[in-house]
């Protein structure tokens, strides 16, 4: 059995190469032998992010389908969320675990959760949204730089 993280980088591999629809972690098919070279040069796209560039800035955080908001990860484990122009506030929890940003957030009686996978090359970074446990969306996640004063 396959550890979470690699599942999730797996699900994120397809997503990301192939363009097609979204996996379920559970449906996810087998890595052909002829693309387990594709997947390791995907790898080295990615890195894990550190405890030190997650906090203190602002996130732009975006779906397939368009939907754009502002994450604040603070750091004591919580965060902020604000829908981009009409400022509607939810919150929510982030950890950092094995190097992915795991994240969830409550908006009513909606649960959303997905870990967020650094991207080596720029400061935008992807995930697979889960909501109240069903397969929802592809995120895209932009980190802002911080301002000094």
């Amino acid at each position: 059995m396959f550890e979470k993280k690699t599942l999730q980088l797996l699900q994120l591999f397809y997503r990301e190469t192939e363009r097609v629809r979204l996996f379920t972690l559970d449906d996810l098919p087998p890595l052909a032998v002829e693309q387990q070279q594709q997947m390791n040069l995907w790898l080295e796209t990615k890195r894990n992010f550190e405890r030190n560039e997650i906090v203190e800035q602002v996130w732009l955080k975006t779906c397939s389908a368009g939907y754009i908001t502002e994450l604040r990860l603070h750091d004591d484990g919580t965060l902020d969320e604000y829908t981009l122009f009409n400022r509607l506030h939810t919150t929510g929890y982030w950890e950092l675990v094995d190097g992915a940003i795991e994240i969830e957030i409550k908006k009513a009686e909606n649960t959303y959760r997905f870990a967020v996978f650094a991207n080596r090359h720029a400061n935008i970074h992807s995930a697979i949204e889960y909501k109240n446990g069903e397969l929802h969306s592809y995120l895209k996640l932009a980190q802002t730089r911080p301002i000094k004063f």
